[in-house]
């Protein structure tokens, strides 16, 4: 269908191709084809992402792949906070700028977590708790099991949801840095000095405040249609449209012009 419209259009045909065979000795062909491709930017899960890394001859943007984080501090109020976190959850649990972990300031958590839960049964939403958190959570009505290795570290591509409780933005901001993909975080506050120090220190590719992380998407951020959200730092970062694809071409015209 693509090529045809590129034919409709006087453009060739083969400048849009696919490869159908889903061998993955393919893909280590490929990555080695540097004298006639310019980038490549995989979408996948991590396995494929670390073997373009690993063996690519040919520059490689990596991302898509996103841990997100909500920090919810202790001047958030609950109402709002719970449409954020339901939003950012369930809009679409499969998408890689869904939420996986919610760090709860430990300063709100009694006032908060009963509310949580109730809203987490009527959404639900299976919550892995951390140890720190199991048995108040355990108390309400929402599905409750303890978290396992590993799971701070993947994306659940469900409904499923992490909890854990951090004692103040320090510790918040060291668990994004250490579970996190720098892909998108947020947090929840009513302290502009608090918002500013979050967005300041946790270094990802979009930092929301007060809004959820489904955002982090090109046509969101007004940049057309969305080639990849990329998690590095050059050359593009964050969601990438078209303009991201081009590079630079420097044309001088002289007159007989000589470098003194």
């Amino acid at each position: 269908m693509i090529q045809n419209a590129l034919k409709q259009h006087g453009l060739p045909g083969a400048a849009v191709q696919a490869i159908e065979n889903p061998d993955r000795e393919l893909v280590n062909q490929l990555l080695k084809l540097d004298r006639y491709v310019d980038m490549l930017i995989p979408r996948g899960g991590a396995g494929l992402h670390k073997l373009c890394r690993e063996h690519s001859t040919i520059p490689v943007i990596t991302g898509g792949i996103g841990v997100c984080h909500i920090y919810i501090d202790a001047t958030m109020e609950i109402e709002p906070a719970l449409e954020v976190i339901v939003n950012a959850k369930k809009q679409r649990p499969s998408a890689c700028n869904s939420l996986e972990t919610l760090l709860v300031d430990r300063a709100i958590a009694d006032r908060f977590l009963p509310v949580f839960s109730a809203r987490m049964a009527q959404e639900n939403i299976p919550l892995h708790a951390d140890e720190n958190v199991l048995a108040q959570l355990q108390q309400g009505p929402a599905s409750v099991t303890a978290i396992q290795p590993g799971d701070y570290d993947d994306e659940w591509l469900s409904l499923d949801l992490n909890v854990r409780l951090v004692a103040d933005m320090d510790e918040a901001i060291e668990h994004i840095r250490t579970h996190g993909t720098q892909h998108s975080d947020a947090i929840l506050t009513r302290s502009t000095r608090n918002a500013t120090r979050f967005v300041r220190q946790v270094d990802s590719s979009a930092v929301y405040v007060n809004a959820s992380t489904r955002f982090t998407d090109g046509g969101q951020f007004g940049l057309g249609a969305e080639v990849a959200v990329s998690t590095q730092k050059l050359h593009a970062r964050g969601p990438m449209g078209l303009e991201a694809l081009t590079t630079y071409k420097w044309v001088a015209w002289g007159d007989d012009t000589l470098r003194a």
